[in-house]
């Protein structure tokens, strides 16, 4: 399964869709099987313009105050024996994955945990679990508007690969963001913590 994710679009502000900032995110999120928005989407014109991809699950932001009926505070999907949960705010990242976790999704263990809300990129395997920021598409480190990242999740039964997109540069504005990806086995979820003995 491949899955699209994204976080913070932050819509409509100074640019109204993410298609005024170019094809890069569309081109992004073609092929994708569903989507997951991991908060402050601000209005349902952004959930509606993805749905033209996938289906989409948000995890609600601080600054969604509206109601739709694919959202909720957090959202948990099981893909090929993985378990993935999302959240809005994981912060601080720098904590214990499992203390994240906790906090976050109410004491439930997750293979890959997702999150938005700081507009920075993050991706890492820690402590079994891997951790997933997909940044901005739209505000990426909180600069002004301008392309950021996404993130891509290709998941099989026996394997996670995941990448952060970095969708290039507005003109007159550089994208601050860097590509990141891992892959992760399930042997390597099994391993445990500190590696093998």
């Amino acid at each position: 399964m491949r899955i699209g994710v994204l976080a913070d679009t932050h819509l409509p502000s100074l640019v109204r869709s993410l298609e005024e900032l170019g094809p890069q995110v569309a081109d992004s999120l073609r092929g994708v099987d569903i989507i997951l928005h991991a908060g402050d989407v601000s209005a349902p014109s952004v959930l509606e313009w993805c749905q033209q991809f996938a289906p989409v699950l948000v995890a609600e932001g601080n600054n969604d105050l509206f109601h739709d009926s694919r959202m909720a505070k957090t959202q948990f999907l099981d893909v090929e024996g993985w378990r993935i949960g999302m959240a809005h705010e994981l912060r601080p990242e720098s904590r214990p994955v499992d203390v994240i976790a906790h906090a976050a999704l109410h004491g439930e263990r997750v293979d890959i945990l997702i999150g938005g809300d700081t507009h920075v990129e993050r991706l890492e395997y820690r402590d079994g679990m891997v951790l997933l920021n997909p940044g901005s598409p739209i505000l990426p480190h909180h600069l002004s508007t301008r392309l950021g990242t996404i993130a891509v999740i290709e998941i099989s039964a026996h394997r996670v690969d995941a990448e952060i997109v970095v969708l290039g540069h507005s003109e007159g504005r550089p994208n601050p963001c860097r590509r990141l990806d891992l892959s992760v086995t399930t042997e390597e979820f099994r391993m445990p913590v500190g590696g093998a003995n």
